[in-house]
C-alpha cells in the first residue's frame, strides 16, 4: 500500500512552496529583499521547469543575523515557460525533507491539479528491493491546499498507483489468477460483486475464442467480472489481461518480448478505473470485465490457419497467434453488448502499430460514436492525459476478409493495423452502443519526474472525468 504525501495541517516548521514561471521571475526578484534576490540570482536559478531554489531561514530575516533561523524558509520551484501538470511532479524526490504549504495564487482547478502531480511523483515500486530502492528514506508532505476535492485527488493517485503496480509486477507472480485475486480484492474492498469462468468452464459457457487463446498456458484461463452499483448511468469496462504473451506459435523475438509482463495493461487500466468510481462513489451502475489468460507455446496451442468460434457466433481465421488480444476481447466486447449499457470502454495493449502513430504517450482512441469520441478527447485535453484520435475507417474492413470463416484476426496487408484491428473489435459491439476502444502502451521507457520507467497509467483520469460528466448528466 502506498501511503499518499499530504498532512491536514502543519505546525511553525512548515516551508512555504512558491511556483514560479520564467516570465514571473523577475517581477518577483523585485518584490523581494536584496539579499534574497542576490541569494536567488547567484544559485542560478531560472524558474527552469522541475528547478528548485532553496531559501534558508536565516537569509529571509536578515535584519536579525544568522541566528535569526533555522532550515529552510521557503522553496522556488520552476514550472518553465507553462505550468503544466507534471511540472512540478518530481518535488517529492528534490526536496529536503519536511512539510510543506503552497504559497502561490492558484486557482482551485490548478491546485488540485498540482496536489495530483505531486503525489503521483512520490510513486515508487519496491516489492522486489531490499529496504528502500532508492536509498530515500526522508519524509515530504504536502499541507493540502484549500478547497480542493481531496477524496478525488486521493481516488485519482490510488488508481494510478495500483495500475502502474500491476503492470510492474512480473509475470511470475502475474498470472491469470493473481490478476483475478487482485480483481477480487478490489471487489470485497468496495462491497462489489466477483465472480470468474474458469479454464472448460469458458468453453461450456460459451467463451470460446478466450479459452483457445488460453488453453496452452499450465495457468487457466479465465474471465473475470465484476459488478458494482445499482443507480445511474450503466458503465462497462473491458481490460485486456494477456498476463505475458509468447506470441503464441507465432513466436516474438527474444527482444520482443521482455516487456509482455505488461500486456495486461488493459485490465491493469479497468481495475484502477474502476478503484477510483467505487472510492468516489460515484452513482453508476458499473461493470468490469477482464479475459485472464497466458498466450503460451504448447502441444495444443491454437495454430496459424486455425478457425475458431466465437460468443457472438461469428468464425474467426487465425492469420497470426500473435494477434490474441483482440481474439480474447471479442468475446467479452459480445457479452458486455448483451446488457446494452450507456457506454463501453475498452483499453487494451493491442498493437504496435498505434505506437508507430502516436509514440508512447499518447493512447489511439477508436469509437463508433463522434459525439463519445470529441467528449474524451476533450476531457483528456482538460486533464492532461491526452488520447488521440484515429480514424475507425470502414472500407479497411475488407482487409479483415477471410476465405474460409467469417473474419480474419490480422489484415492482408501491413498497413493500418491499428485501424484493422479495432474494425475487429467493432464487428463485436452494435452500433447504438457507444463504445471507445482505446490502444495503449501502459509503459513508460524511462523516467521523466512523477512518470518513473515502468508502467503507466494512460487515458485513464480522462476516462475518469467521462463517467463523472456521464453520472452529473444523470
Amino acid at each position: 500500500m502506498h501511503s499518499l504525501p499530504f498532512c491536514e495541517s502543519s505546525d511553525d516548521n512548515v516551508i512555504s512552496l512558491v511556483l514560479i514561471g520564467k516570465e514571473e521571475l523577475e517581477s518577483w526578484l523585485e518584490l523581494q529583499t536584496a539579499s534574497v534576490a542576490a541569494w536567488v540570482r547567484s544559485c542560478g536559478f531560472t524558474a527552469a521547469e522541475g528547478s528548485v531554489c532553496l531559501l534558508p531561514a536565516a537569509l529571509m530575516d536578515v535584519a536579525s543575523g544568522p541566528e535569526a533561523g533555522e532550515g529552510l524558509s521557503a522553496v522556488l520551484a520552476g514550472t518553465g515557460d507553462d505550468a503544466g501538470f507534471w511540472s512540478c511532479a518530481g518535488l517529492t524526490t528534490q526536496l529536503p525533507e519536511g512539510d510543506y504549504v503552497l504559497d502561490s495564487d492558484l486557482s482551485v482547478e490548478e491546485a488540485e491539479s498540482f496536489a495530483l502531480a505531486w503525489a503521483l511523483g512520490s510513486y515508487r515500486f519496491s516489492r522486489y528491493k531490499a529496504g528502500d530502492p532508492d536509498g530515500n528514506k526522508k519524509t515530504v508532505r504536502l499541507v493540502w491546499p484549500e478547497d480542493i476535492d481531496q477524496p478525488r485527488v486521493e481516488a485519482l493517485a490510488r488508481a494510478v498507483f495500483l495500475t502502474r503496480d500491476l503492470v510492474n509486477t512480473p509475470a511470475n507472480d502475474m498470472g491469470p489468477e493473481e490478476l483475478a485475486a487482485a480483481a477480487r480484492t478490489l471487489a470485497d474492498s468496495h462491497g462489489a460483486d466477483y465472480s470468474e469462468i474458469v479454464g472448460d468452464d469458458l468453453v461450456a459457457q460459451n467463451f470460446p475464442a478466450i479459452y483457445e487463446v488460453g488453453k496452452a498456458s499450465t495457468r487457466a484461463p479465465r474471465l473475470v467480472d465484476l459488478k458494482w452499483g445499482s443507480s445511474g448511468p450503466a458503465i462497462t469496462l473491458v481490460g485486456k489481461g494477456v498476463c505475458f504473451d509468447t506470441g503464441g506459435l507465432d513466436l516474438k523475438p527474444a527482444s520482443n518480448m521482455l516487456l509482455m509482463k505488461k500486456d495486461m495493461g488493459g485490465a491493469a487500466h479497468v481495475l484502477g478505473l474502476a478503484s477510483a468510481i467505487m472510492e468516489t462513489g460515484l452513482s453508476c451502475r458499473l461493470r468490469v470485465l477482464i479475459p485472464a489468460v497466458e498466450n503460451a507455446v504448447a502441444g495444443n496451442a491454437f495454430r496459424p490457419g486455425d478457425v475458431i468460434n466465437t460468443r457472438k457466433g461469428m468464425t474467426v481465421e487465425v492469420g497470426n497467434t500473435d494477434a490474441e488480444g483482440r481474439l480474447v476481447l471479442c468475446d467479452v466486447l459480445d457479452l458486455a453488448a448483451s446488457e446494452n449499457p450507456d457506454v463501453i470502454l475498452d483499453f487494451a495493449t493491442l498493437t504496435g502499430a498505434a505506437r508507430v502513430a502516436l509514440g508512447a504517450d499518447l493512447p489511439a482512441l477508436f469509437s463508433n460514436s463522434e459525439d463519445l469520441a470529441h467528449r474524451l478527447r476533450e476531457l483528456s485535453v482538460q486533464e492532461e492525459d491526452e488520447v488521440w484520435q484515429l480514424p475507425l475507417h470502414r472500407p479497411y474492413r475488407k482487409l479483415l476478409k477471410s476465405a474460409v470463416a467469417d473474419i480474419n484476426n490480422i489484415s492482408g496487408g501491413g498497413f493500418g493495423g491499428a485501424i484493422t484491428a479495432a474494425l475487429y473489435l467493432a464487428e463485436f459491439v452494435p452500433d447504438e452502443i457507444p463504445w471507445a476502444h482505446l490502444d495503449i502502451m501502459a509503459w513508460n521507457a524511462s523516467s521523466r519526474p512523477g512518470r518513473p520507467e515502468g508502467g503507466e497509467a494512460l487515458g485513464l483520469r480522462a476516462a475518469f472525468a467521462l463517467v463523472e460528466e456521464m453520472v452529473g448528466e444523470s
